[in-house]
């Protein structure tokens, strides 16, 4: 029988005594001092710390809160939390999920504004709050957006209401003290401290230093769209008691779409965009493929297996290439019934790793194929001393979208003085060094930097008819604001290792080897 939980705090007979005295004059203002309330004037230099202190205290006591839900979901991974709401709707975690919001994002189908709520944050929050307390809180539908995708389709994505970016975010952050507990190793997307670099590094760490010879390249079509809302409530169940915070996240998954001013029921699938969907994907995916995927390596497989899911991109390493088909074949059997199904076209088996070349090679084939993950091209290489290495280069289909989008917004800013062009290219060229300059990629990043500067030669040149720019004078200006290709990120096993620096007691077995993260 589960045990339950309410991660509640009565406090001594001492501690409520205190609470029942008069608070100080000091505090009844705010953390303005008394003289200056009297005295009406502006607070001191010296006491701008005060005006800081009960956001910092405020925060401490969040957070030591969420770390006893957490250790209590360490101490029991079958224990069902049954009063949780109490900690979504606190007014401080209320604010700090007001704070986390981006600025500018837009609105949602109320039309309200980050700056417009913070007008009178104080008395909105205590509004919000007090409706999620007595269940008066009622989701708004979320505003369908597209967007292009690089295969040439359009996205759909939902901006929720303020409110509802709000209460999600206050959710996410406890039900992560939960479920970060149960997560397994191997999933990367959409965590903390986790991101596509830390997968990326445990999937070439995973396949260089094992016996991976066959590579699984798993997407699941549609998957967001796809969710199963029966299912995904009955796996939330298995952690959650708390009938509150089951139903606000039924009102989220029966909010609904507005589409062109039609409102459009949802019957399955989390919208893309929501604090709360990235959560919910995750703990979907957990039961529906993690724990069975995980299970499956350790009761049917011989062979070295890693396994690297970030979001619903997953590929998996295999030593033999029958095993990788027996579970391609049971993994097309468990998510037909969670109503999941793998990508036709983007799903692929394929021989990789460092026999790959030798073996193709004595059957008279061509080079190892190659595979793409987090827009990387992952490619059979060899360092300068013969030894075998993952090379990741930029995918190519992401270089041509990157540089079409500059060109298309050059042409937006192509009367713009050459000082602001150049400070937003230079942005641009950096941001795109940060994600993609890891080791032996510096070929793509001299090339896309190559390609921006001759875009931005060619728009400076049609502001002008008469336009006398040389390729000279343009070179002095590129040298000026476009910053040179560098590589950002240091090797996969050398962080790897830092980040991971022992090995799990069942890397003995032969189908555990060196944990990545999870990517055993």
């Amino acid at each position: 029988m589960d045990r339950s939980y309410g991660g509640s705090y009565m406090g001594t007979k001492a501690e409520t005594l205190e609470t029942d005295k008069d608070p100080p004059k000091a505090e009844s203002t705010g953390c303005q001092p008394t003289a200056e309330v009297v005295e009406e004037r502006r607070p001191a230099k010296g006491n701008l710390s005060q005006q800081t202190m009960r956001r910092t205290q405020s925060r401490e006591r969040m957070q030591q809160a969420l770390e006893r839900v957490r250790q209590a979901a360490v101490k029991d991974k079958k224990l069902k939390f049954t009063t949780l709401l109490h900690h979504v709707y606190d007014i401080d975690r209320l604010r700090e999920a007001y704070l986390s919001l981006k600025r500018k994002a837009a609105p949602g189908v109320d039309g309200e504004t980050w700056q417009h709520y913070g007008e009178a944050l104080e008395s909105n929050l205590q509004d919000l709050s007090e409706r999620l307390r007595r269940g008066a809180y009622r989701a708004k539908p979320v505003r369908r957006v597209y967007i292009r995708k690089e295969s040439g389709g359009q996205r759909p994505l939902g901006v929720p209401a303020l409110e509802d970016k709000i209460v999600q975010g206050a959710m996410v952050e406890v039900l992560t003290a939960i479920y970060e507990v149960d997560f397994l190793g191997f999933s990367y997307g959409f965590r903390p401290r986790r991101g596509q670099h830390q997968a990326l590094d445990a999937l070439c760490v995973g396949i260089e230093r094992s016996r991976v010879s066959w590579v699984l390249d798993a997407d699941i079509r549609g998957f967001f769209d796809a969710i199963d809302h029966e299912w995904l409530i009955k796996f939330v169940e298995h952690r959650i008691g708390d009938q509150r915070v089951l139903r606000l996240l039924r009102k989220w998954l029966k909010a609904g779409v507005l589409e062109d001013g039609r409102w459009r029921v949802s019957e399955e699938g989390t919208p893309q965009g929501g604090s709360v969907s990235p959560l919910l994907a995750n703990v979907y995916l957990h039961y529906a493929f993690d724990l069975w995927a995980h299970r499956w390596r350790q009761r049917q497989c011989q062979g070295d297996v890693r396994i690297v899911r970030y979001a619903d991109d997953t590929v998996l390493g295999f030593e033999y290439r029958q095993e990788a088909e027996q579970f391609l074949a049971a993994l097309k059997q468990r998510l037909a019934k969670f109503g999941l199904e793998l990508h036709p076209d983007k799903t692929r088996l394929i021989e990789f790793g460092r026999f790959a070349r030798e073996r193709r090679e004595r059957r008279g084939l061509g080079k190892p194929e190659t595979f793409n993950f987090l827009g990387f091209t992952h490619i059979c290489g060899k360092s300068r001393k013969g030894f075998f290495r993952v090379e990741r280069h930029t995918q190519a289909k992401r270089l041509r979208a990157k540089l079409a989008e500059v060109k298309a917004d050059l042409r937006w800013r192509r009367h713009e003085p050459v000082p602001s062009q150049g400070a937003w290219l230079s942005s641009v060229l950096a941001g795109h060094y940060q994600y993609y300059g890891v080791p032996h990629n510096i070929r793509a990043l001299r090339s896309f930097r190559y390609h921006v500067r001759r875009q931005w030669y060619r728009s400076l040149k049609r502001r002008s008819q008469r336009s006398r720019l040389t390729w000279a004078r343009m070179d002095r200006i590129a040298t000026r604001w476009l910053p040179q290709a560098s590589i950002h990120h240091s090797y996969p096993y050398d962080r790897f290792r830092v980040t991971h620096p022992r090995q799990e007691p069942s890397a003995r077995n032969a189908h555990a080897g060196i944990c990545a993260g999870g990517a055993r």
